[in-house]
């Protein structure tokens, strides 16, 4: 188990915790440490199913991205075997560098017409997934799934127009016109088909575009998805928006997560950076009148939006912001799924459980496709 890249400038990262001991058996996904960098705090979890035979980084201290942290193996292999790659590993960690191959993911825009879009690309797989992020977010959000996602297929993660370094103007700010951009982004990458994650906005953004070019998506996996039931914290979506000082955002982030020590001084401070850019308010008061209408009330329907795409949708179970309950909506058009430990941001909280989604989203397509 290696030490997780979490962002471009990511060179190390500081094990705070180990969540499993030497000698326990572990399954994929489980949650092995809790790990922080200067940008981000979240949970490894386990690549692979085993018993974990020894951990080569303690508590405490920091551990080049990309060098292994811990080994994972069947219970029958050697200890000696175990005890030279440890003494390997540690070698490695002492040295303090990198692994060479740990570049992070490519970065690019592409233009479509008047609109700049940014973008980051991982992997090298033949299925291409494209992670469309929600309301305030950008491709950053999705620095706990990308790593997993790319290690089977090629995973490109956009900025939304308003949102990140792409273009601030989100014209009506509808999920029509930024279903199109989402899809113009695959004219430009020549992409015939893609598996799109959608998360809150992102959800009904990726339903928007399966409806408008079905033949362009080839599964959706809908994160807490806005735009179905009736259910939505107007006050955390009006509070995000007008929020200008750091005492004013951070208890509106709380709501984002079921454990709230989630919200960083780095994320604080990384929102409001985003949120002093130039044209950035305007964008998302516009995005804010698609969301809720005057009364507080959800704006954005996209129930009617039909798509034959197999559908997966995740909520997390302490969602305070657009609360499980309206999972309901999706009854019949979508396999559903709860996830413990979990509110808003599930790709951060619980990661495994969005790869999971994602791959069986994606086994959903290749099975309908099958002749």
């Amino acid at each position: 188990m290696i030490m997780p890249k979490w962002g471009l400038s990511m060179r190390t990262g500081k094990i705070t915790e180990w969540l499993a001991a030497e000698g326990d058996t572990v399954d994929e996904g489980d949650a092995l440490a809790e790990i922080d960098t200067d940008k981000i705090a979240g949970t490894l979890e386990a690549p692979s199913g085993g018993v974990l035979r020894r951990i080569v980084a303690p508590a405490g201290g920091a551990a080049p991205v990309g060098r292994a942290i811990a080994l994972i193996a069947p219970a029958d292999v050697p200890d000696a075997e175990i005890d030279r790659a440890a003494a390997d590993a540690r070698d490695q960690l002492a040295r303090g560098e990198p692994a060479d191959d740990e570049e992070g993911p490519l970065t690019g825009t592409v233009q479509l017409g008047d609109t700049v879009l940014a973008y980051a690309t991982s992997g090298t797989g033949e299925q291409q997934v494209v992670l469309v992020h929600g309301f305030g977010g950008d491709k950053n959000s999705w620095l706990f799934v990308r790593e997993a996602l790319a290690a089977r297929h090629t995973v490109h993660a956009l900025d939304l127009p308003g949102h990140g370094a792409s273009t601030k103007d989100v014209g009506d700010g509808g999920p029509g016109t930024l279903a199109s951009a989402v899809t113009g982004f695959l004219d430009v990458l020549g992409i015939a088909r893609a598996h799109l994650v959608g998360h809150s906005l992102g959800g009904a953004v990726s339903v928007a575009a399966a409806a408008s070019a079905p033949e362009r998506v080839a599964s959706l996996t809908l994160i807490a998805p806005a735009g179905f039931g009736p259910d939505v914290n107007a006050a955390y979506l009006r509070g995000f928006a007008a929020a200008g000082t750091r005492r004013a955002l951070r208890p509106h982030l709380s709501a984002l997560f079921a454990d709230e020590a989630r919200v960083t001084r780095q994320l604080v401070d990384d929102l409001l950076r985003y949120k002093r850019l130039d044209g950035v308010d305007h964008a998302l008061a516009t995005l804010l009148t698609t969301l809720i209408d005057e009364d507080d009330a959800p704006a954005l329907d996209v129930t009617e939006l039909r798509t034959s795409a197999p559908t997966v949708a995740l909520w997390g179970r302490e969602d305070r912001v657009i609360p499980a309950s309206n999972a309901a909506s999706l009854k019949g058009r979508a396999e559903v799924r709860l996830v413990d430990g979990a509110g808003h941001m599930p790709h951060m909280e619980t990661p495994g459980e969005v790869v999971a989604a994602v791959e069986r989203a994606i086994a959903d397509s290749d099975t309908k496709s099958a002749p």
